[in-house]
């Protein structure tokens, strides 16, 4: 009986099982490494729709209004803080009381009910992370929070991936700047960050935290 497949199928046969594996191992690489680090997971870059279309773009970036005006507990506590209503009514007693879109915060004021808002940034539960120990350590609003100032609905800046938080951890001096500057939207790294880094990684005594126990406990 004559051999019904050339000897050069075995090669061919050899290869497609090497260029299988090497296929099967691609897909396996890219599911378990790529895809955890993709946007489609730590939704970076998504912007939040809330319950009241409040535009940092117009309050921070048109106006002017400090963080700490709304996050009042920035600089003293773990978190930064959410608004109370009467925060809004402040301004919003006088200024578009009747507006339909500030329905819910009228309705919040009236009624003590709180508004539900989405959080952005949120951490998963054994993650710890303090605001206040940032922040006065030189650590600006927007080096973690993105450009507010232009944003309408606040979307997620980073990934807040592990690794992320590590790079700052492992070289402070690269996102360090003086603490007049850290609740500044204008404020930009100069060319000689490393240096100011430094510099002020000392005036302010930070120093690297890779220990474990540093953001888990």
């Amino acid at each position: 009986m004559a051999q019904l497949f050339p000897r050069s199928a075995n090669q061919i046969a050899k290869a497609s099982i090497v260029l299988g594996g090497i296929l099967v191992a691609t897909v396996a690489g890219i599911v378990m490494f790529v895809f955890p680090r993709s946007a489609y997971v730590t939704r970076q870059k998504e912007a939040r729709e809330q319950p009241v279309p409040f535009y940092h773009l117009h309050h921070v970036g048109g106006m002017g209004i400090d963080c700490r005006y709304c996050h009042t507990a920035v600089d003293q506590s773990a978190t930064a803080g959410i608004p109370p209503t009467k925060t809004c009514m402040n301004c919003h007693s006088q200024i578009f009381n009747q507006s339909p879109t500030l329905e819910p915060v009228r309705a919040s004021w009236r009624t003590g009910t709180s508004i539900e808002w989405v959080k952005v940034h949120d951490l998963p539960d054994f993650v710890y992370f303090n605001h206040s120990a940032h922040v006065n350590k030189g650590v600006g609003c927007t080096t973690c929070h993105g450009p507010v100032d232009k944003m309408s609905y606040v979307w997620q800046e980073k990934s807040l991936l592990m690794e992320w938080c590590l790079d700052c951890h492992r070289q402070p001096e690269k996102y360090l700047r003086p603490k007049g500057e850290v609740y500044s939207v204008a404020w930009k790294p100069p060319a000689n960050q490393l240096e100011l880094g430094r510099k002020l990684a000392a005036e302010y005594k930070v120093k690297t935290q890779v220990t474990c126990s540093t953001c888990h406990r």
